[in-house]
């Protein structure tokens, strides 16, 4: 079992968690351990999760709880207790396919630094028609450098540096640039690696002020890499 520690951060996602677990458990080479951040979960969040931790599921579960602090904050708190090996990230309502450990090792052991990969979009079956009809949902796989598709070296993380904390969206965003901006080879497979579940309430699908939140980021990045201090 090769050492990957996976982070989950999960916030009020009672109803995916356990299929979310799963599908890291049942990776051809599955991680050795697996952490779950709930960021002050009000529904059973917490229960799925202690169920899960007993479960005795192949990789050792742990389990961390914080007052909500947005993604940013539960996946820094996660990573925060990895300091070797591997590190990868897993949303808490998405889905891995059975060999995206496989191909994503391959990849590092190629010389990547940081591998992505494509994500196909679902409707979450459990959703009625009216629901249903409210999502757009892309038919086809799209490359995808969400923090849920990540796999990387512990040592290449800590050197790009934590999440933003205050960036309750477009996390990975910023730390990618910052990561592009050190030299370091970053890939995105062509194999679909994850199925993002849509159900209408994503985080990143209920934020009102995407549009601008993402415009702030954007301005950062370049910011910084024109040498300025970013206006607030």
């Amino acid at each position: 079992m090769p050492d990957i520690s996976v982070v989950i951060p999960a916030y009020n996602a009672a109803a995916y968690l356990e299929e979310a677990v799963r599908s890291v458990c049942d990776q051809t080479v599955p991680p050795r351990r697996i952490i779950i951040v709930d960021d002050g979960s009000t529904d059973a969040t917490p229960d799925v999760a202690g169920t899960l931790q007993r479960a005795a599921l192949g990789p050792d579960i742990e389990l961390i709880r914080q007052e909500n602090g947005g993604p940013a904050s539960a996946l820094n708190r996660g990573a925060a207790l990895v300091d070797h090996g591997l590190i990868a990230f897993q949303a808490a309502d998405d889905i891995w396919v059975p060999e995206k450990t496989r191909w994503q090792l391959q990849a590092l052991d190629e010389g990547a630094d940081i591998v992505f990969g494509h994500s196909q979009n679902f409707v979450s079956p459990e959703l009625d028609d009216a629901a249903k009809a409210r999502l757009h949902c892309p038919p086809d796989p799209m490359p995808s450098e969400l923090c849920s598709v990540l796999l990387t070296r512990v040592e290449t993380f800590r050197a790009v540096g934590w999440f933003k904390a205050q960036n309750r969206i477009g996390e990975s965003l910023d730390w990618l640039s910052r990561a592009n901006d050190m030299g370091l080879k970053s890939t995105i497979l062509p194999q679909v690696v994850a199925l993002r579940r849509l159900h209408g309430r994503n985080f990143s699908l209920t934020r009102s002020a995407d549009a601008q939140e993402y415009l702030q980021l954007l301005k950062g990045v370049l910011d910084r890499r024109r040498g300025q201090t970013p206006r607030r």
